[in-house]
């Protein structure tokens, strides 16, 4: 089953690990992670290793995970800090994302690392998060909130496009990336 391919510091455990198993004599760098057995096989890095009956092993799969760094989102409590990041988003001609989520809600407190995650891949692009219980309504209003979790972007202290995050996770964040990409 082809998943993805390994990110860049796997890859470097990857050659590591089949060096030590082709050679049998190259220890493993301490700054590689060990390699770990999951259902029968060997997962080194993303890449998982079946056994092949005493001529080694062999790679069936890799993957790729996020590189990226998360990046804390910046919060908006007040109308002020909102035209504060709109105009900073003016001035530098770059999009922003702002998450308008609520405490109570399941979906928007588990997408809120993802665009954390995001926010690594996109250094450029400001991200903040509004908590609607915490701001005054008229916050709420600005930004003509009606579900959360809502994903907008804004560029040039403009509304531009939104994703409503009722779906699954993933495909929130594809569309976020998509949003991004088309305003960058």
């Amino acid at each position: 089953m082809p998943l993805l391919a390994a990110g860049p510091r796997a890859l470097c455990r990857d050659l590591y690990c089949a060096a030590s198993a082709r050679e049998q004599a190259a220890p493993v760098p301490s700054s590689v992670a060990a390699c770990s057995t999951v259902g029968g096989a060997l997962w080194r890095g993303g890449v998982r290793v079946a056994r092949t009956g005493g001529r080694g092993v062999r790679a069936e799969a890799a993957y790729f995970w996020d590189a990226s760094v998360p990046v804390e989102m910046g919060e908006i409590d007040s109308m002020d800090k909102l035209d504060a990041a709109l105009a900073s988003s003016a001035e530098q001609n770059q999009p922003i994302i702002i998450d308008w989520m609520a405490s109570w809600c399941r979906k928007c407190i588990y997408l809120k690392p993802k665009l954390e995650k995001i926010a690594g891949e996109f250094p450029g692009v400001r991200f903040y998060f509004v908590d609607v219980n915490k701001v005054p309504q008229a916050v709420v209003k600005r930004g003509n909130i009606s579900k959360m979790p809502t994903i907008q972007l804004w560029k040039d202290g403009k509304w531009k496009e939104e994703v409503i995050g009722g779906h699954k996770a993933w495909l929130v964040m594809d569309e976020v990336r998509e949003m991004i990409q088309k305003y960058k």
